[in-house]
């Protein structure tokens, strides 16, 4: 589930969003940023998987928040979908500045990470800093 207004098309969706924010980024561009412009004008039944975790990761970022918290952001993608979402992630922090936390199972995306921090029964176990995180590109899926 990704919280789609379903009546809404994707563009409305981002802009709920940016309702919530005085320094909002540009709508235009991030649908750019998200593969998302030519989609633009579809409701969340006429969009992939992918497509609507995408559209559900820019109403989160629209906003231009000073932290994103992703729950299990590729736990119910395809690889194909997966590494399009890490790599959407790996640019937010990037291009925007914005630190993404993400909790998953996935060991794979810990990778990525500059740091993982793993837990247990509720409890941190450890903290790894990885000196040399891949890029979305590069893990196998």
């Amino acid at each position: 589930m990704y919280n789609l207004i379903p009546n809404l098309t994707v563009r409305e969706n981002i802009e709920v969003g940016a309702y919530l924010s005085d320094r909002a980024l540009d709508v235009d561009e991030l649908l750019h940023t998200l593969g998302l412009y030519e989609h633009q004008r579809k409701l969340p039944n006429q969009l992939s998987g992918g497509q609507q975790q995408r559209t559900a990761i820019g109403r989160a970022i629209v906003k231009n928040p000073d932290i994103l918290l992703c729950d299990e952001p590729t736990g119910a993608l395809d690889s194909k979908n997966s590494l399009a979402v890490v790599k959407l992630l790996l640019d937010v922090r990037d291009q925007i500045g914005c630190p993404v936390v993400t909790i998953t199972h996935n060991a794979e995306m810990a990778k990525v990470a500059e740091r993982v921090f793993y837990m247990k029964d509720g409890q941190m176990i450890r903290v790894e800093k990885n000196e040399h995180p891949l890029k979305a590109e590069e893990l196998l899926w």
